[in-house]
């Protein structure tokens, strides 16, 4: 039976019973006996799939998607709301994602190196512009060199199976992000985890990998879910005093902290101490798609020879990086942009704070509206959206259980009356639901 009748039948309801045998013939199953084998296979296979879709129903858990019929930034449309909806949930901090000088870019991209390459990078799918993107982000960075990926959890996927090998160790916060955990499971390093950035824990973990001959330390420059900043000064304190490597994903970082926007270790001022950093241009830098690897040359060199998700995966398309190359060259020629942020950051978080509300984390905008029911995190979602600001509520397994909420995410897209209305939204819908009174 072909995949196409399979996935046909997984669509089609069941019908009553199962085709009957017919006579074996020369000591072989015959076509109906082995369709009806595959038939009884399906009907297994969805009654396990609808099982485990109606306990995350259930739960409270169910992942809805919405539809947004405009381009993305602080003022969208949605599908089934009327007027002009705030977003709070993007990933847009600079608000960069439509501005006109990186959409531009990527129209002339598109117009001169066409929609994409049909190609891995190695055959024939690196064009000029991969290499000029590849030259800013290690210049933004301060690095020797950078290689891009399809996504930073490609980066992630490909970054640890290939520096590491048996006789190392890999010793991770044990609150790093899935596609961090996931890469350091391909590879072949003793994995240590320590306690989410407790810098004792840390040093027992470096004191018992000792032995091994080259170890990395592993960490979210900043952490996702909590909007907290990992305490670089410290781990790179004790990575120096046992001899380790520091690893950094920058991913809610890149663009916006620090003094010029380059992330967490500028802002924590150790920009010489880390030694590997994998970012996004699908956040802060244009918000399209895409990651990348900066770091020492031959590091990066070695990863376009055995990084599987580089190896493997179609080259970035070129409108993607005409965009993203064009949010460098902004966020390369002033910080005015990044700047904006700690002020409408504070302006939220200050207010929520004063409203009675728990806000995790701490100046960043990451700003996690700490609920703890996942379907009150829902339906206060869903009321937010009837007053006219889009946000999303965060449960397991995103988050661990008993810890839903609500991240709002600022961006430098919003002016201070967006943030009002957010806070009033936030006040009227809080008390609605006795999160405050």
């Amino acid at each position: 039976m072909s995949l196409r009748t399979v996935i046909r039948q997984l669509r089609t309801p069941l019908r009553a019973g199962l085709p009957s045998r017919t006579p074996l013939r020369a000591g072989l199953p015959s076509r109906t006996l082995i369709s009806g084998r595959t038939y009884g296979a399906v009907a297994q296979a969805r009654s396990v799939l609808e099982s485990e879709l109606d306990t995350i129903r259930a739960a409270g858990t169910w992942k809805g998607e919405r539809v947004i019929t405009s381009k993305q930034g602080a003022h969208i449309s949605v599908d089934g709301s009327s007027g002009d909806i705030l977003n709070f949930c993007a990933n847009n901090y600079l608000g960069l994602s439509s501005h006109p000088e990186v959409i531009q870019a990527g129209i002339e991209a598109l117009q001169k190196y066409g929609a994409g390459l049909s190609s891995v990078r190695f055959i024939c799918g690196t064009q000029d512009l991969h290499k000029n993107l590849e030259q800013k982000l290690a210049q933004f960075h301060e690095r020797e060199d950078c290689i891009l990926y399809a996504s930073c959890f490609d980066a992630n996927a490909g970054l640890f199976e290939v520096l590491l090998g048996t006789e190392d160790a890999v010793i991770s916060d044990e609150l790093n992000h899935a596609s961090i955990i996931d890469g350091i499971r391909l590879c072949k390093a003793k994995r240590f985890r320590y306690k989410h950035m407790n810098l004792k824990d840390l040093e027992e973990k470096l004191k018992e990998s000792q032995s091994s001959r080259l170890r990395l330390v592993v960490t979210d420059g900043v952490f996702s879910m909590d909007g907290d900043v990992a305490p670089l000064v410290g781990i790179c304190d004790l990575a120096e005093q046992y001899g380790a490597l520091v690893f950094i994903d920058e991913c809610h970082a890149t663009g916006f902290l620090g003094p010029r926007g380059r992330g967490t270790d500028e802002l924590l001022g150790v920009m010489d101490r880390v030694h590997i950093v994998n970012s996004t241009l699908g956040k802060a830098l244009g918000g399209a798609a895409g990651g990348y690897t900066v770091g020492p040359k031959p590091l990066i060199e070695l990863l376009r020879q055995r990084s599987r998700p580089y190896l493997f995966s179609n080259s970035l398309p070129p409108p993607v990086v005409g965009s993203a190359t064009r949010a460098v060259e902004l966020l390369l020629a002033s910080n005015e942009i990044a700047q904006s942020m700690a002020a409408k950051t504070k302006r939220f978080r200050n207010s929520m704070t004063q409203a009675g509300f728990t806000i995790a984390g701490a100046a960043h905008p990451i700003c996690p509206v700490m609920l703890g029911d996942a379907r009150l995190a829902s339906v206060i979602a869903d009321d937010m959206l009837k007053l006219g600001v889009y946000v999303i509520g965060f449960s397991y397994p995103v988050v661990p259980k008993g810890k839903a909420r609500i991240r709002v995410q600022i961006s430098a897209a919003h002016t201070d009356s967006d943030i009002d209305r957010a806070l009033d939204a936030f006040i009227q819908t809080g008390r609605k639901h006795g999160v405050i009174s």
